[in-house]
């Protein structure tokens, strides 16, 4: 008899943990941010188009334990992204509307990405550059650039704007601080270094920015939208995974970074006999770019305009800038096609004129 109670109690709380609602995974704050890409606060308004492009790239993420999921295209594809662009010409558009293409041009095929968003054939040569050639320091200049961030200088290698905010926090945008060590925002980069060799951490880091050394391998993704209540920070990067790639980190109470993943230099290489190793999010965290507040970026070096007053639209037509005081927007896409179709291209054939 009482085995039968015990039974009838156990079957009473199975029942009750089966009604009890799945706890509810915190929500990616892109889909809502991207209608704030015009937004009058500095911070939201960069969050805002990293998260928008984020979406037109399929919404590809590696999620707080570090497994990567979701791609659908990758950068030199001719697959399309959701606003109907190929990828690789979108890679293109992050060289040359940030202004870095001239610094690129000693590289094979970087000059014909010039013209490669408008352009009505495949660019065998600029897609190769856009493999060939990290992007991510790219993407985030065409962010910030898009954004009208005064104080940023833009650059194909991320530590010179670490470099810029070490050295000159009087000029630049942001400010330095040790990863975990203040609260994020949106509009704020958290930074790792990629060197295989050694660990900086953002002790070794600031040595080497103080001793004058120029060259770093480092990438840096832009903080997109914070959750204190849920413990999570969600970033998005450029060139991650060959894609426009959002990172899920754990956020403490008071809205810190706390408990990263960091990479030790005696880590075992990700491999089937190691999958512990195979952590997206376990890296060199160096350091945390702060956005200035409102008041200190209204004093620095306005930004760039845009669109780039260099460039002109399909039609011909000059790309004017915006006027004074007015918060950049992108410029309209126009339908592409093909004069000299080739099987793959994505494009639909023009029409007979």
């Amino acid at each position: 008899m009482r085995s039968v109670a015990m039974a009838l109690g156990l079957m009473l709380v199975w029942c009750a943990l089966l009604a009890m609602p799945a706890p509810a995974h915190a929500a990616d704050p892109c889909p809502l941010l991207r209608s704030q890409t015009t937004s009058a606060e500095t911070g939201v308004r960069i969050a805002a188009i990293a998260c928008e492009e984020h979406l037109h790239w399929h919404r590809p993420f590696i999620d707080e334990r570090g497994r990567v999921a979701g791609s659908v295209v990758r950068e030199a594809e001719t697959g399309l992204l959701t606003n109907g662009e190929q990828a690789w010409r979108r890679v293109a558009t992050y060289w040359r509307d940030s202004g870095l293409l001239p610094a690129a041009a000693g590289r094979p095929g970087a000059m014909d990405c010039a013209y490669a968003p408008y352009a009505t054939t495949p660019s065998p040569a600029c897609r190769a550059f856009v493999v060939d050639t990290p992007w991510s320091a790219a993407f985030v200049s065409w962010v910030m650039r898009r954004a009208a961030l005064p104080g940023f200088n833009a650059a194909a290698s991320h530590v010179a704007y670490v470099r810029d905010a070490y050295r000159s926090p009087e000029t630049s945008a942001y400010r330095v601080a040790a990863p975990e060590s203040a609260p994020v925002r949106p509009g704020d980069l958290l930074c790792y270094v990629r060197a295989a060799n050694r660990v900086f951490g953002f002790q070794g880091l600031a040595q080497l920015l103080a001793g004058g050394e120029e060259g770093l391998g480092m990438h840096c993704d832009v903080i997109v939208g914070t959750d204190p209540g849920q413990g999570l920070a969600w970033l998005v990067g450029g060139n991650v995974f060959d894609a426009v790639t959002s990172r899920t980190l754990p956020l403490s109470a008071g809205g810190h970074l706390q408990g990263l993943s960091m990479r030790q230099s005696d880590d075992p290489a990700c491999s089937p006999e190691w999958p512990s190793a195979c952590d997206a999010n376990r890296q060199d965290w160096t350091v945390l770019l702060q956005l200035q507040p409102e008041q200190t970026l209204a004093g620095l070096t306005p930004a760039p305009a845009w669109p780039p007053l260099q460039e002109t639209a399909p039609t011909g037509a000059p790309m004017s800038a915006p006027g004074p005081g007015a918060v950049p927007t992108a410029p309209r896409p126009t339908q592409m096609c093909c004069i000299e179709c080739v099987a793959g291209d994505g494009l639909p054939r023009c029409p007979v004129r």
